[in-house]
């Protein structure tokens, strides 16, 4: 037998997975019938098994079997401070942003309590639909203290906030403070997203601060249900 086979076994299954052929929550054949249909040993199914596992394809329940994973979502991680042109840039998957509004403005009394600013403070409010695979499926709204941010363009906001505060101002974006629910869509989630059925989205709140510590930012993230999965790295400390 090859060394290799494993590989062939997790090439093949995972092409099933991903062209729909096996759905999401399907239950795969036992290792012994695994065994018979690809005509190799237990051990390199396991193999096989295990490597789909740890790629996110499958997940092991003890008792009862492998069963497939939603692969169509997008894994979205939650402590990392990542901008979408980032993310979709590793995925190699097509994508655009729509820039809906980009404004100068004095911050209202939900902003000003959101970036702990005064009222006559100006900020750039920032309106931004992000498209992937032809679907518009992130509202982005994003409130950038002018303080620190003087100019901007439509331009930037088609690209990446992050790469012109970062490249082009020099400003050293330094951690954010997440906060994450689920909500009921807004009209403006109506209109900006293709929302199709879903009674509700996920709501991700970022507050951005420099290396000083200063809030520089705000950002409401909307995602549509079904798009992501929101992953995290946890390690228990002792």
């Amino acid at each position: 037998m090859r060394e290799n086979k494993f590989l062939a076994i997790y090439d093949d299954l995972v092409d099933q997975i991903q062209s729909g052929e096996i759905k999401p929550s399907t239950k795969l054949p036992s290792e012994n019938e695994m065994v018979e249909q690809y005509g190799t040993s237990r051990e390199t199914v396991r193999k096989a098994l295990n490597l789909l596992s740890q790629n996110g394809f499958i997940q092991k329940i003890k008792g009862k079997g492998s069963f497939t994973l939603d692969v169509r979502k997008f894994d979205f991680p939650v402590s990392g401070l990542v901008s979408f042109k980032e993310l979709v840039d590793k995925m190699g998957k097509p994508w655009k942003t729509i820039v809906y509004e980009m404004a100068l403005e004095n911050a209202n009394s939900y902003i000003q309590k959101q970036l702990n600013v005064k009222g006559n403070e100006q900020v750039w409010k920032i309106a931004r639909a992000r498209e992937l695979d032809g679907e518009r499926i992130i509202l982005d709204k994003d409130y950038v203290r002018q303080a620190f941010v003087p100019t901007l363009s439509k331009e930037t906001c088609e690209g990446s906030l992050f790469s012109y505060f970062e490249g082009e101002l020099g400003l050293k974006i330094s951690f954010a403070k997440k906060e994450i629910s689920v909500d009921e869509p807004t009209e403006e989630d109506y209109r900006y997203l293709d929302l199709k059925d879903y009674k509700h989205i996920v709501v991700v709140k970022n507050y951005i601060y420099l290396e000083d510590a200063s809030l520089f930012q705000y950002t409401e993230s909307r995602h549509r249900l079904d798009k992501f999965r929101f992953v995290d790295f946890a390690r228990r400390g002792h």
